[in-house]
Parts: C-alpha cells; sequence; structure tokens
C-alpha cells in the first residue's frame, strides 16, 4: 500500500516515481577489428628504418655529406637528389634544405597490394646556424 505523506492534500496522490523514459540512443557498432594492415604497416615502416640507417651512413662519411651540403648551399637540388639517389635506397627520397637544415623523407613504394604509400619516415637534422 502506498503512503501519502500528506493525507490532507487538495491533489490527488501521485506514485512516488512516475514512469518516465530517456531515449538513450544504441550503441555504436564497430566492425571487428583487423590487424592485418596495421602488421603491414610495421613491417614497411621498419623497411624505412632499416633505409633511413643506410641513409645515416652514408651522411656519416665527411666526403659524402660534403658533397651534399656544397650542392644544396649552391641552390643544386638535382645534384643533390642525384646524391641521394646513387646511395641505391630502395625507398622513395625527397629531400628539402635551407641555410640551417635538412629534410629528407622516406616513404614506402606503393605497389598492387597497397596502391598508396602506408609509411613515411621523416629525418630532420641542423647543418648550419
Amino acid at each position: 500500500m502506498y503512503y501519502n505523506p500528506f493525507p490532507y492534500s487538495p491533489y490527488p496522490p501521485t506514485a512516488p516515481y512516475p514512469g518516465y523514459y530517456i531515449n538513450h540512443p544504441s550503441p555504436r557498432t564497430y566492425p571487428p577489428v583487423d590487424v592485418k594492415i596495421f602488421t603491414h604497416s610495421v613491417k614497411s615502416f621498419r623497411f624505412l628504418m632499416e633505409q633511413g640507417s643506410i641513409l645515416l651512413e652514408h651522411l656519416g662519411d665527411e666526403m659524402f655529406a660534403k658533397k651534399i651540403m656544397s650542392a644544396a648551399q649552391l641552390g643544386k637540388k638535382a645534384e643533390v637528389d642525384h646524391l641521394i639517389k646513387s646511395i641505391g635506397l630502395k625507398v622513395n627520397v625527397i629531400t628539402r634544405f635551407t641555410p640551417s637544415g635538412v629534410i629528407f623523407e622516406l616513404s614506402t613504394n606503393p605497389n598492387q597490394n597497397t596502391p598508396v604509400s602506408c609509411c613515411t619516415l621523416t629525418v630532420a637534422m641542423k647543418w648550419g646556424t
């Protein structure tokens, strides 16, 4: 039995908790997790890091570094690109430089399985003031 704390109230008794409904949106559904693409990206990035190591090995050679910096200082981008290609890296390399630094962007090569590059490794280094 319902207890009415105001037995002499002019209003009719009401239930203590009237029923009402809140319209909650249904929870989002996500597709099942598939790590195939991510796993491929991890493998590709490891390869990029190996190629980046080869690049750094050559840049650490004083004679090679001097050639790159001299060409860059003269604004000879084609020559800088040619020197980088002479290393024999197996990935695309885009080189940008200023008087104070150089940036190398190494990216995976698209193929029939992945029509766009999955990964990019950016190496930015200071080489002047």
